[in-house]
């Protein structure tokens, strides 16, 4: 008897290892009882229906975590303040897996500065819908322009994410809004003024007189008709020739000046010319030849400086000569001899 119970005991022990051997291998073997994990907390300030403990954590379609608490803040936090103070925001937990995320370390995720900087650039969490089978998940990503985060006035205990409203609820605001405005719109004042629009319509084409305007269209074709008829075709065909002949001409001309060897030796005296100034200009004697007449100018302006009275008194004594001058040949014109033999002589005295 004691034997057998031995055996019973033994037989349970090799099975209790077998299984834990098992558990173990498993646990070993999916790493997941090591791997690091961050946990991250936001607040909803909306309805979190169809999000559960479990539900997955995606960043931009990738799995990353899950949810792992789903709450209220005002369970959490704001505890010295009455009831009716706390705010009623969805508090939601998850857990990310920094592996996933290319992070070595928690703090390259959620440290002071990394985390904080994210959400600058737009970083957010939202609920997004996962197909048509009621349930959600949370989307992580960076929204352009960012939402205002919800405000709060604590200090979260792990790394904070700002929620954002979810595609649903921006789906169910916007139809909301479009029913409110159509709530607002006069349908039946705006039906009433189309009609009495089509009716004023049709009263105006019909008050329309289609026959004469069909007569007075038939009339203006058929003067477009005779002046088109009237055009002297022939004398702006003739006219026509004797401009191309003209142009003909012109172009015989402008060729046969093109073509004068005087015109196509131009390039060349100008080439010369050209080489002529470059090699006056890259002479080195220039720059003294420059100098030198700057000394003369500066000279001369010195001398007309100092004898600018000289010079006016020159000048008018020029201006009296040139008058003396102009006398004297308009005395020679008139009366040539008196120049060479001086004054006629006096005539004889008549004897009484």
């Amino acid at each position: 008897m004691s034997l057998k119970a031995n055996y019973f005991k033994l037989g349970l022990f090799v099975i209790g290892a077998v299984v834990s051997a098992a558990v173990l291998l498993i646990i070993i073997g999916s790493g997941r009882a090591f791997q690091q994990k961050i946990t991250i907390e936001t607040y909803f300030n909306e309805s979190v229906q169809g999000l559960d403990i479990g539900s997955k954590v995606k960043y931009r379609g990738v799995v990353i975590g899950e949810v792992t608490r789903i709450s209220f803040t005002y369970v959490k936090y704001q505890q010295e303040k009455p009831m009716s103070e706390r705010l009623r925001y969805v508090l939601v937990e998850a857990q990310l897996q920094p592996k996933l995320l290319g992070g070595r370390v928690a703090s390259e995720i959620t440290g002071a500065e990394s985390m904080p900087a994210e959400v600058e650039r737009g970083l957010r969490v939202r609920s997004a819908p996962q197909g048509i089978t009621g349930t959600n998940y949370l989307e992580i990503d960076y929204v352009d322009p960012p939402p205002a985060p919800p405000p709060i006035d604590w200090t979260p205990d792990h790394a904070y994410i700002p929620s954002a409203p979810s595609t649903v609820t921006a789906l169910i605001n916007s139809a909301s809004e479009i029913m409110d405005r159509l709530h607002k719109l006069d349908v039946e004042g705006t039906v009433a003024n189309l009609n009495r629009l089509m009716v004023t319509t049709n009263d105006r084409i019909a008050a329309i007189d289609t026959r004469t305007l069909s007569q007075r269209a038939d009339r203006a074709l058929a003067k477009i008709e005779s002046t088109l008829d009237s055009i002297a075709a022939k004398k702006l065909s003739d006219e026509a020739v004797g401009l191309l002949a003209e142009l003909r001409e012109t172009n015989a001309s402008l060729k046969k000046t093109l073509a004068n060897p005087a015109l196509q030796k131009l390039p060349d005296d100008a080439a010369a010319a050209v080489a002529r100034v470059r090699a006056i200009v890259d002479d080195p004697n220039l720059p003294k030849t420059i100098g030198h007449l700057s000394q003369t100018l500066g000279r001369l302006d010195r001398i007309l400086g100092a004898g600018e009275s000289d010079i006016a008194v020159t000048v008018e004594n020029l201006r009296q000569i040139t008058d003396n001058l102009r006398d004297l040949s308009e005395d020679t014109k008139r009366y040539p001899a008196n120049v060479i033999f001086g004054a006629p002589p006096s005539p004889p005295e008549r004897v009484k």
